[in-house]
Protein backbone atom coordinates (compact mmCIF):
# COMPACT_ATOMS: atom_id res chain seq x y z
CA UNK A 1 0.00 0.00 0.00
CA UNK A 2 1.63 3.27 -1.37
CA UNK A 3 0.66 6.48 1.29
CA UNK A 4 0.58 9.90 -0.01
CA UNK A 5 3.90 11.79 1.54
CA UNK A 6 4.24 15.19 2.04
CA UNK A 7 7.69 17.24 2.75
CA UNK A 8 7.23 19.60 5.83
CA UNK A 9 5.94 22.74 5.27
CA UNK A 10 4.51 21.90 2.10
CA UNK A 11 0.82 23.42 1.59
CA UNK A 12 -2.06 21.13 1.00
CA UNK A 13 -4.42 23.61 -0.94
CA UNK A 14 -3.17 22.02 -4.59
CA UNK A 15 -4.23 18.61 -3.34
CA UNK A 16 -7.80 20.50 -2.98
CA UNK A 17 -7.56 22.33 -6.07
CA UNK A 18 -7.02 19.58 -8.19
CA UNK A 19 -9.65 17.84 -6.85
CA UNK A 20 -12.52 20.13 -7.77
CA UNK A 21 -14.72 19.27 -10.76
CA UNK A 22 -12.13 16.30 -11.22
CA UNK A 23 -15.16 14.01 -10.88
CA UNK A 24 -16.36 10.80 -12.31
CA UNK A 25 -18.42 11.08 -15.43
CA UNK A 26 -21.11 8.01 -15.56
CA UNK A 27 -23.09 6.72 -18.58
CA UNK A 28 -26.86 6.26 -17.35
CA UNK A 29 -27.55 3.18 -19.27
CA UNK A 30 -31.08 2.65 -17.71
CA UNK A 31 -32.73 5.93 -18.38
CA UNK A 32 -31.93 5.96 -21.93
CA UNK A 33 -30.37 4.04 -25.30
CA UNK A 34 -28.91 7.25 -26.23
CA UNK A 35 -26.21 8.33 -24.31
CA UNK A 36 -26.80 10.33 -21.06
CA UNK A 37 -23.99 10.98 -18.67
CA UNK A 38 -24.11 12.76 -15.51
CA UNK A 39 -21.01 13.96 -13.48
CA UNK A 40 -21.02 13.18 -10.48
CA UNK A 41 -20.72 16.43 -8.55
CA UNK A 42 -21.01 15.52 -4.94
CA UNK A 43 -17.75 13.86 -5.04
CA UNK A 44 -16.03 17.59 -4.79
CA UNK A 45 -13.59 18.12 -1.90
CA UNK A 46 -17.16 20.08 0.48
CA UNK A 47 -19.61 17.34 -1.34
CA UNK A 48 -21.15 20.13 -3.60
CA UNK A 49 -20.72 21.93 -7.69
CA UNK A 50 -20.41 24.82 -6.10
CA UNK A 51 -16.68 24.02 -5.09
CA UNK A 52 -16.79 25.26 -8.54
CA UNK A 53 -18.22 28.96 -8.55
CA UNK A 54 -16.04 29.13 -4.95
CA UNK A 55 -12.98 28.07 -6.81
CA UNK A 56 -13.47 30.46 -9.64
CA UNK A 57 -14.46 33.20 -7.63
CA UNK A 58 -11.48 33.58 -5.79
CA UNK A 59 -9.07 32.67 -9.06
CA UNK A 60 -10.63 35.31 -10.74
CA UNK A 61 -10.16 38.15 -7.49
CA UNK A 62 -6.50 36.93 -6.76
CA UNK A 63 -5.87 37.18 -10.88
CA UNK A 64 -7.46 40.70 -10.99
CA UNK A 65 -5.56 41.99 -7.91
CA UNK A 66 -8.94 42.30 -5.79
CA UNK A 67 -7.86 39.45 -3.05
CA UNK A 68 -4.81 39.76 -1.48
CA UNK A 69 -2.52 38.28 1.11
CA UNK A 70 -4.32 38.48 4.42
CA UNK A 71 -7.48 39.72 3.01
CA UNK A 72 -10.72 38.56 4.52
CA UNK A 73 -13.58 36.94 2.26
CA UNK A 74 -17.37 37.71 3.26
CA UNK A 75 -19.92 36.16 1.61
CA UNK A 76 -23.97 36.23 1.95
CA UNK A 77 -25.17 32.52 1.71
CA UNK A 78 -28.17 30.31 3.22
CA UNK A 79 -25.46 26.98 2.21
CA UNK A 80 -23.30 25.37 -0.24
CA UNK A 81 -21.70 28.05 -2.17
CA UNK A 82 -20.71 29.54 1.83
CA UNK A 83 -19.46 25.98 2.84
CA UNK A 84 -16.98 25.47 0.07
CA UNK A 85 -16.12 29.21 0.19
CA UNK A 86 -15.45 28.31 4.10
CA UNK A 87 -12.93 25.41 2.95
CA UNK A 88 -11.14 27.19 -0.01
CA UNK A 89 -10.49 30.17 1.94
CA UNK A 90 -8.90 28.34 4.59
CA UNK A 91 -6.67 26.02 2.39
CA UNK A 92 -5.51 29.09 0.70
CA UNK A 93 -4.83 31.17 3.95
CA UNK A 94 -8.01 33.51 4.00
CA UNK A 95 -9.96 34.02 6.46
CA UNK A 96 -13.69 33.78 5.64
CA UNK A 97 -17.21 34.93 6.94
CA UNK A 98 -20.54 33.83 6.06
CA UNK A 99 -23.39 36.02 6.46
CA UNK A 100 -26.48 33.80 6.73
CA UNK A 101 -29.99 34.06 7.71
CA UNK A 102 -30.95 33.27 11.61
CA UNK A 103 -33.31 30.15 10.20
CA UNK A 104 -30.45 28.69 8.07
CA UNK A 105 -29.70 25.09 9.14
CA UNK A 106 -27.57 24.03 12.39
CA UNK A 107 -25.42 21.50 10.19
CA UNK A 108 -24.31 24.34 7.45
CA UNK A 109 -23.15 26.72 9.86
CA UNK A 110 -21.63 23.47 11.39
CA UNK A 111 -19.75 22.94 8.10
CA UNK A 112 -18.40 26.80 8.06
CA UNK A 113 -17.13 26.33 10.97
CA UNK A 114 -15.73 23.19 11.20
CA UNK A 115 -13.82 24.65 7.69
CA UNK A 116 -12.53 27.79 9.98
CA UNK A 117 -14.96 29.89 8.81
CA UNK A 118 -16.79 32.29 11.04
CA UNK A 119 -20.89 32.58 10.85
CA UNK A 120 -22.73 36.40 11.32
CA UNK A 121 -26.67 35.44 11.66
CA UNK A 122 -29.05 37.94 10.27
CA UNK A 123 -33.04 38.33 10.40
CA UNK A 124 -34.65 35.97 8.74
CA UNK A 125 -37.40 37.10 6.27
CA UNK A 126 -40.77 37.01 7.63
CA UNK A 127 -43.29 34.97 5.32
Amino acid sequence: MQFLQRKAGEKMENDIMHKIGNTPLIKLKKISKTGIYAKLEYLNPSGSLKDRIADFMIHEAKKRGELKPGMEIIEATSGNTGISLAMLSTALGYKFTAIMPENVTKERMQMITAYGGKVILTPAKKE
